[in-house]
């Protein structure tokens, strides 16, 4: 790929790249509308990502392109002028890491050419807009030599998306991404940012990754409102409780201050977050302990949960999910990412794959009309340079 993508650069810009990075996708194991609520994640970086190759300029012209997205062509603006443009599609994601970046480093004083190339299935909530954050923010800081650190590298990835696109997301994609380690998951604390690396070891087992083929816009979701709902259950139970997230408290405390919780609907949305944090941190002892059925079970609870309390899976997703959940050989299936489309996992026997790619599929395929796609990829590191 990285050939295709050097060729593509030469084509279009007269030059050679100096500078290559890839930035990875990722999964999320379990942990699901979380992130923004104070509670656990359990992600990892995928091989499926982002690349992308740089060169200085001699003037403040930026050039992007991305090999996805070649009927946009070369998309164009000014170092001195970095406001969101809605005409400027995909880029947006890139502009508004160089303007977080150019107000705390003057040293970037001169525009660049990027060429992006990615494998990750647009719209299949394995995070392509964080990838392309990173993988940005990496390339800038190796084009500049800045000094970058990783986790400001991340944050930055999440104030692109809260403050610029306008997506009240969590810190996880861009954690994972920017912090992702080989063949490890990562147990993050988003109230604290302390994380743990667990081996992503499944014995006789993998993780298949199901993409429902339904792409799903980030923010035409309903992914802002769950957060209200979230925040406003939340102000709720403050009336007593002193907590700064609804992650600060367990089921059983939850279970004795939710009539604090008047609307039904919120009620709900807490009741998901706080049991899945729960399920959070039970399956990080469950893989760390290798009790892979048990991890499984978590996994079915915790759709269960998306569908009932949170609402976020839909027809595709609970196809997906419900049937993998029926077959011999899988301990395990839940959806992934923000909802709505995107994709879902399952953890399934390396037997019994092509049972459940089989039985999936037609089981999809006759109730939603098309078929579903599968990926099995290993657990990546975090982002970095190729050169």
């Amino acid at each position: 790929m990285l050939e295709s993508i050097k060729t593509k650069f030469a084509t279009i810009f007269d030059s050679e790249p100096t500078h290559y990075a890839f930035a990875p996708g990722r999964i999320n194991l379990i942990g699901e509308h979380t992130d923004y609520n104070g509670g656990y994640v359990f992600p990892a970086a995928i091989e499926l990502g982002t690349y992308g190759l740089a060169r200085k300029r001699e003037d403040n012209k930026i050039n992007v392109y991305s090999l996805n997205f070649e009927e946009k062509g070369i998309i164009s603006f000014d170092l001195n002028n970095l406001a969101y443009d809605e005409n400027h599609d995909w880029a947006n994601y890139v502009k508004g890491v160089i303007k977080y970046l150019v107000a705390s480093f003057p040293s970037i004083n001169q525009g660049f050419d990027i060429v992006y190339e990615g494998n990750i299935p647009n719209g299949a909530s394995l995070s392509s807009s964080a990838s392309i954050e990173l993988v940005s923010g990496w390339l800038i800081k190796s084009l500049f030599d800045l000094e970058l650190d990783r986790l400001t590298l991340v944050k930055i990835g999440q104030k692109v998306e809260n403050n610029y696109i306008g997506v009240n997301s969590g810190i996880m994609d861009q954690f994972v991404i920017g912090l992702g380690k080989s063949e490890h998951a990562i147990l993050l604390d988003t109230g604290t940012l302390k994380y743990d690396y667990v081996p992503a070891y499944f014995g006789d087992y993998v993780i298949s990754i199901m993409n429902t083929n339904k792409r799903r816009s980030l923010t035409e979701s309903k992914y802002n409102e769950r957060r209200a709902e979230c925040e406003a259950a939340l102000a709720s139970l403050q009336q007593e409780l002193t907590i700064e997230h609804l992650c600060d408290i367990d089921v059983a405390t939850f279970e004795r201050y939710q009539y604090l919780i008047d609307n039904a609907t919120n009620l709900k949305r807490a009741r998901h977050a706080i049991s899945e944090n729960e399920r959070t941190k039970q399956a990080h002892e469950m893989l760390s302990n290798n009790q892979f059925t048990a991890f499984g079970q978590l996994l079915n609870d915790s759709h269960e949960s998306l569908k009932n309390d949170y609402e976020v899976t839909g027809l595709e997703l609970d196809t997906l999910a419900e049937t993998a959940q029926s077959i011999d050989g899988v301990l395990g299936a839940r959806m992934t990412g923000a909802g709505f489309a995107g994709c879902a996992i399952a953890l399934v026997h390396k037997d019994s794959v092509k049972a459940l790619e089989q039985e999936v599929t037609a089981t999809y395929t006759e109730k939603i009309g098309y078929a579903p796609s599968f990926y099995h990829v290993n657990i990546s590191d975090g982002v970095k340079s190729l050169n």
